[in-house]
């Protein structure tokens, strides 16, 4: 132990012929290696790490260098200031933050200007389509894809004012008093494959999803009305009957595509959506009538008398609508395209019938 404090504690200069104890002390003490003549205590071939392989001889010899396994870690690389690799900007900072799908500014936006034209059905109407222009053209929708093609065919369907919305409604549940059922063309959107049509806003005689939405809305909660009078309301009736309906009107638009497949004649989905949705508004206008003769024990008459009228409404309105939008020439393996607009606007009366809710009436 004396040579151990003579050589300086931390000595890594060997001594030959000295025990093996004596031999682990005296060499480079935790992990210290000599490098060649670099320091007063170093010699050429330095000894190894202090806890190196013992083996057994009372002489040491000289042995290859070899790490330690106290050797210090490599200092860690320097970290480039933020944001800035090699004096430009980061991938990161480049491509910036996402961008949010609320806008609050332009939400305040649309309802300032709703506000400052007295809060009329054309000021909402003129606010609405601009914050949804913003939405599709600052690339929002675009986050999920396919959704900026929907959007963009969908708003079409709902480019309707109050105009139009009125005159469609007399359509619809007085059908018989109107002769002319051809739809308006769009020259400057056609081209010499395939023509174009004139959104709602600008032809009566358009396909729009604003009634049918509507009137289904309304349609149930008058159901629910109904249900509620009777004291029999419970929350299950809203998405029962928004279930029977949505899933009828599903089933009729398969079953009349099929019949445009069987035709070979093009159609489109929404196009069929909004035909068979009509019949909500009629509908409605039955158990409107039915709730208020209910109170003077006559709404299952005053229901089925206003259903005679509406559901004959809808399947000649149907019957025109169609009529007017299948091709003259359609296949001819296929079947006959008279019979096939006759079915199409008798599953207009069938399905009426079908979803009709007259429990309580009385």
């Amino acid at each position: 132990m004396s040579d151990f404090y003579n050589s300086g504690g931390y000595s890594s200069q060997p001594h030959h012929g000295a025990g093996g104890n004596e031999a682990f002390y005296n060499q480079s003490s935790y992990g210290q290696q000599s490098g060649g003549g670099s320091g007063a205590n170093s010699q050429p071939g330095g000894a190894a790490g202090g806890y190196g392989a013992y083996d057994g001889s009372t002489t040491q010899q000289p042995q290859p260098q070899q790490q330690s396994w106290h050797q210090p870690s490599p200092a860690p690389a320097a970290q480039p200031a933020m944001g800035m690799v090699g004096g430009g900007p980061t991938k990161q900072q480049a491509t910036g933050p996402s961008q949010p799908f609320f806008n609050p500014s332009m939400a305040t936006a649309a309802i300032s200007g709703v506000a400052a034209k007295g809060f009329t059905n054309d000021a909402m109407f003129t606010e609405g389509t601009k914050v949804v222009s913003h939405f599709l053209d600052q690339g929002t929708a675009r986050l999920i894809p396919g959704l900026d093609l929907f959007m963009r065919t969908l708003r079409v369907y709902f480019a309707v004012d109050n105009r139009y919305v009125k005159r469609k409604m007399q359509r619809v549940l007085f059908p018989f008093l109107y002769k002319d059922w051809a739809r308006l063309e769009d020259d400057a959107s056609s081209t010499p494959t395939s023509v174009a049509f004139a959104p709602p806003i600008q032809d009566e005689n358009a396909f729009d999803l604003y009634i049918p939405s509507m009137a289904l809305i309304t349609y149930v909660l008058l159901c629910a009305l109904c249900y509620g009078t009777a004291g029999e309301f419970n929350p299950e009736v809203l998405p029962d009957v928004t279930t029977k309906c949505f899933v009828t009107q599903i089933l009729e638009v398969v079953v009349v595509r099929g019949g445009f497949y069987a035709m070979q004649a093009p159609c489109s989905l929404l196009d069929l959506f909004s035909a068979t949705g009509y019949k909500y508004l009629g509908l409605s206008i039955n158990m409107l009538v039915g709730l208020l003769l209910g109170h003077l024990g006559w709404g299952h008459r005053g229901y089925y008398g206003t259903f005679l009228w509406t559901a004959s409404a809808a399947s000649y309105f149907m019957l025109k609508t169609m009529a007017n939008n299948t091709p003259r020439v359609t296949a001819g393996t296929g079947p006959k395209r008279e019979f096939m607009v006759l079915g199409f606007a008798a599953s207009q009366f069938a399905t009426m019938w079908f979803v009709s809710q007259t429990r309580f009436l009385n």
